[in-house]
């Protein structure tokens, strides 16, 4: 290692052209030190070019979406401090050094700028609606203490990068690593920073409905995964219910007259049941295999950097 913190900006990229240049200028005036690389994903613009021009380390990702571009990233990039950030030219790269700075002072794994509007078109109104809905959903589900989940700068530790094993493959990354740093009990903070439109020419990649929705399952997945007992206590719940609705009369039924009239609903109130308790079961013996999935993320982060031990210039 070096004297000091060796720390890598990561940029993934596709046709922004129109703003990469400053970008990747912004944040080597902001942090002189760092390596900025640029990922570029299947650009069919001069993005690489410019990058390259303006003394990126450019490197490519053949595989579509943001998701791919960071696992490849962050498989490849050998640093002590990662910032992600988007290519867009949305986000203040005058904020990159209070943000690591942060992160080593307090002894953080994740430092997430949350977006502040600058300028009225910078955010669109289904996006800040999106983001507050499933904000608000992953926050019920995994006990988040942040307000901007889907915001795409954010500074991370290397036991942070090193023990995360990225699944998403578009924009679900954010969400995800999130969640990743919650559920390994890291210790993480928010900072504002300024968010401002995009450089003109540049254009989003994130359909608001599409991808709000993929977005959704996504987190849905994550439930899934992470908490099992929770996801399938509540389908459980809900083929209970059924069950019980369709069965009660059934049974009152038998109880007033001695017969069973709708049979088929008997049965099928019956079958609804047994899946219930199937769903329970399954839910109980997934919480234990993902308990041991836990412990060994959680050895795989314990092996890294302390963000204490980092100096910086």
């Amino acid at each position: 290692m070096s004297e000091f913190a060796r720390i890598a900006v990561l940029i993934p990229c596709c046709n922004e052209e129109a703003a990469i240049a400053k970008v990747v200028n912004d944040f080597k005036a902001a942090l002189p030190r760092a390596d900025v690389y640029v990922y570029d994903n299947n650009s069919n613009d001069r993005t690489a070019e410019l990058a390259r021009a303006a003394g990126a380390i450019v490197r490519s990702e053949t595989r579509q979406g943001k998701g791919n571009v960071v696992r490849r990233m962050f498989a490849d990039i050998e640093a002590d401090i990662y910032i992600l950030v988007d290519g867009d030219d949305t986000y203040d790269a005058t904020m990159a050094p209070v943000l690591v700075r942060k992160l080593v002072d307090d002894g953080l794994d994740m430092v997430s700028g949350r977006r502040i509007a600058v300028g009225g078109g910078a955010y669109r109104t289904g996006h800040v609606l999106g983001n507050r809905l499933l904000t608000n959903l992953t926050v019920m589900m995994f006990k988040v203490k942040l307000l901007d989940l889907l915001t795409g700068y954010r500074v991370m530790s290397r036991r942070f990068i090193k023990s995360f094993p990225v699944i998403a493959e578009g924009f679900g990354i954010e969400p995800e690593l999130t969640v990743h740093a919650v559920r390994l009990l890291m210790p993480i903070a928010e900072v504002n920073t300024h968010y401002k439109e995009r450089a003109h020419g540049s254009v989003s990649k994130l359909h608001t409905w599409r991808d709000g929705f993929r977005i959704l399952l996504f987190i849905m997945r994550l439930v899934r995964e992470e908490r099992p007992l929770v996801f399938f206590t509540a389908i459980s719940g809900l083929l209970m219910l059924s069950s019980l609705v369709l069965g009660v009369p059934v049974v009152l039924d038998y109880l007033r007259t001695g017969l069973v009239p709708r049979l088929p609903t008997a049965v099928l109130s019956t079958g609804l049941m047994v899946l219930a308790f199937l769903a329970l079961a399954s839910g109980l013996i997934l919480d234990a295999m993902t308990r041991g999935r836990w412990e060994l993320k959680r050895l795989a982060y314990l092996t890294g950097t302390n963000p204490y031990d980092l100096k910086l210039p």
